[in-house]
């Protein structure tokens, strides 16, 4: 796969996939939307009943709110319809159901898919990762910064707050004009329409409802996103090392799930394959993962060993592979006069 003409065949394997198909498109709205109105309102409507009898029903509810951020996600990368004024314009509705600015999180993801498992590149739609010589040269502050960052009571529990309510709702520095308008349009629209859901069943039952569909969508979105590129033998190199294919194919796993999870999550558990490629639709992924031999040694997690993810704390670039803080042998740090770091070379005997 390291070879040039093995990479080359590999990309070229995908271009059969990239076929976009109007009717699944479609199909894929009504089997997403449909349901996702109906559970919302059997929720609202379980609320006179008992709200332990809600609670299944809204968190059934949160997995349709995965499944739309898919289509949405598809959309970004114009791949869900052929035409992007139809990409654009189902991409910026779906995102006021996701609550997120399709402009915004298009641009952002397009550098994530540029840049990730760039050591020299990071920072722009990923989740903060520091090296083990990063973090021992790192002062306090930032230490505990990123302890507490990447705590997983954090980035899972206060995570989907920050970022769905908070930090998409403002527009990052230097955004274009049209990218600024969607956003402003996207916050215009959620207004909108929680007001009128608040006018039309009240606040109290309003938060009922959407609060935990809100919490769990969002924490499942944001598992997703890390476990799928925080698995034990990732791909992280510095630039002039660093591969897109094998950034794509080594540093993103196949997330193995059952077949209704596979299903909800819109497939994007083949994610060695969507970064190979992000023109592939979600319905194709598992096609072009069974089509393509080498794909099928991608790293493979399971719900049960995708767990271990939450240890992983730093990136080894020596031994390549993650490891929790209590594997961290703290070298003596010191500056040469030039502002190189210098290690004891005796703190790692």
């Amino acid at each position: 796969m390291k070879q040039a003409n093995e990479i080359a065949e590999l990309k070229k394997s995908m271009l059969p996939f990239e076929k976009t198909d109007a009717k699944s498109s479609i199909r894929q709205l009504i089997n997403t939307l449909g349901p996702l109105l109906l559970l919302w309102y059997a929720g609202y409507a379980s609320l006179s009943i008992s709200y332990w009898l809600a609670l299944p029903i809204l968190i059934v509810a949160s997995g349709f709110v995965i499944r739309t951020f898919i289509l949405f996600h598809d959309c970004c990368h114009g791949s869900f319809f052929k035409s992007k004024r139809a990409n654009d314009i189902l991409g910026t509705l779906l995102g006021v159901l996701t609550l997120v600015p399709y402009r915004q999180w298009k641009n952002s993801h397009a550098k994530h898919h540029a840049t990730s498992g760039n050591l020299d590149k990071r920072g722009d739609g990923d989740i903060w990762i520091l090296t083990v010589e990063e973090y021992a040269a790192a002062p306090l502050w930032k230490r505990l910064a990123y302890r507490f960052y990447r705590n997983p009571v954090v980035m899972f529990g206060l995570g989907p707050v920050f970022v769905f309510m908070l930090q998409y709702r403002f527009n990052a520095k230097g955004a274009r004009r049209k990218e600024r308008l969607n956003t402003y349009l996207t916050n215009v629209l959620i207004v909108s329409l929680y007001a009128g859901m608040i006018w039309a069943i009240g606040w109290e039952a309003f938060v009922l409802v959407q609060g935990p569909i809100f919490f769990v969508s969002g924490l499942l979105g944001i598992w997703l996103f890390y476990v799928q590129h925080q698995f034990e033998d990732s791909y992280f190199e510095n630039d002039p090392d660093w591969s897109y294919v094998q950034a794509a194919v080594e540093g993103s796993s196949y997330y193995k799930l059952p077949r209704v999870l596979q299903w909800i999550t819109g497939s994007i558990g083949f994610h060695h394959v969507h970064h190979l490629n992000p023109k592939v639709p979600n319905y194709n992924l598992e096609k072009a993962h069974l089509a393509t031999p080498p794909l099928q040694r991608a790293a493979t997690l399971t719900l049960s060993t995708s767990l271990e993810s939450l240890r992983f704390r730093l990136w080894d670039e020596e031994n390549k592979t993650f490891v929790g803080y209590r594997k961290i042998k703290r070298p003596a740090v010191g500056l040469h006069a030039s502002g190189t770091v210098l290690k004891n070379p005796a703190a790692g005997k």
